[in-house]
């Protein structure tokens, strides 16, 4: 009984997590032009190439990108992006859908 309480909690804490990650967020200029980098082979079959991104973390920093794995079948990345809303510039991460 003991081990199942804990079990509530923490799926509506990762779950809650989940839903913040998608969120945008203010941030108060936006990001600087990417640099140009090269992209290269992927290291296998299946592997999609994740751009590289500016993330915001008190102030931009660059994320360079990389091969991954889709994380389930016909998944597709999104890339992170800016946005105007009501005189605000906003940004929200990249992920997968």
């Amino acid at each position: 009984m003991k081990r199942t309480l804990w079990l509530a909690p923490a799926l509506a804490a990762i779950s809650l997590v989940g839903c913040a990650a998608q969120a945008g967020y203010y941030v108060a200029t936006p990001p600087p032009p990417p640099p140009v980098v090269g992209v290269g082979y992927a290291p296998g079959p299946g592997y999609l190439w994740v751009e590289g991104f500016w993330d915001w973390r008190g102030r931009y920093v660059w994320v360079p990108g990389y091969w991954a794995r889709p994380p389930r079948p016909h998944a597709v990345w999104v890339p992170g992006h800016g946005y105007y809303d009501h005189g605000r510039y906003y940004h929200r991460r990249g992920h997968w859908r």
